[in-house]
């Protein structure tokens, strides 16, 4: 552990964090929905199971480094299939084990969003019909599938970012425990505010296309992507201040569960 005397380990250790919490935000959006149609005295421990599990999912990750690089090995090439010879085309189609997860966590991304966004603009009242039971597990199995999804970018920057694995696995501890801390006021939040949850369900929407891209080689920097999630929630903290000075109620989603 010598390493850690040295202020570089420190700085990679920091930024490394830093860099989880940033990539984690996206995680903390997708429990908060999907434990949000819990009842309100699971919901806590439902975002508490569902962090452990990302941490967990990571740390066992960075401990399959050798696994994780195969995973850019291409399994099959598309163009074999089509009669294309061209190289710069050929190298383009191959898909490898990690852009297969990034295809499929994209698409369940999509569907889920869009999914979410049809249930609480067009689903039925809920006077008419109650809204449906959704068990426990099942939103466990849920967010135990992103979790997959979304520690792959986690870990392929961790790697990226530092040299020794106890500071990536240090990184991702402490990134997770501060997400935990947070995780209940951002839940508590985007349940209270219909408008707040309808632009978190867009930001899924966004990174499902973006995780997508990326299976397909076409990367998407993530600066743009985080810079329109946060300029999007500046402008709905401004409308969200304008409409509590104005006395507005704000209006109710369908089939939404009591908040506190």
């Amino acid at each position: 552990m010598e390493f850690l005397s040295t202020p570089e380990a420190w700085i990679s250790l920091v930024t490394l964090t830093v860099l989880e919490i940033v990539l984690g935000i996206d995680n903390i959006v997708f429990i908060s929905i999907l434990t949000g149609k819990l009842p309100q005295e699971q919901q806590k421990k439902a975002r508490q199971i569902g962090l452990g599990l990302a941490m967990i999912t990571r740390v066992l990750l960075l401990f399959s480094l050798s696994w994780i690089m195969r995973l850019t090995s291409p399994l099959f090439n598309v163009g074999d299939w089509i009669g294309i010879t061209n190289a710069e085309w050929m190298q383009k189609l191959a898909v490898s084990g990690r852009d297969l997860i990034l295809i499929l966590g994209g698409l369940f991304l999509i569907y889920k969003s869009t999914h979410e966004i049809h249930n609480k603009l067009e689903g039925e009242e809920e006077g008419e019909n109650k809204s449906k039971v959704h068990s426990f597990a099942g939103i466990i199995f849920q967010i135990l599938i992103l979790d997959v999804v979304f520690s792959l970018d986690s870990v392929i920057t961790a790697i990226g970012m530092a040299d020794h694995i106890e500071i990536m696995i240090a990184a991702v501890i402490i990134a997770v425990g501060i997400m935990m801390v947070s995780a209940a006021s951002i839940g508590n939040f985007v349940n209270k505010h219909p408008t707040v949850k309808m632009l978190a369900l867009s930001f899924l929407l966004l990174i499902g296309v973006s995780l997508l891209a990326e299976g397909f080689d076409q990367h998407i920097p993530k600066g743009y992507v985080y810079f329109a999630m946060a300029f999007s929630v500046l402008v709905e903290l401004l409308n969200l201040r304008m409409k509590k000075n104005s006395g507005k109620k704000p209006v109710k989603l369908r089939n939404s569960p009591p908040t506190p």
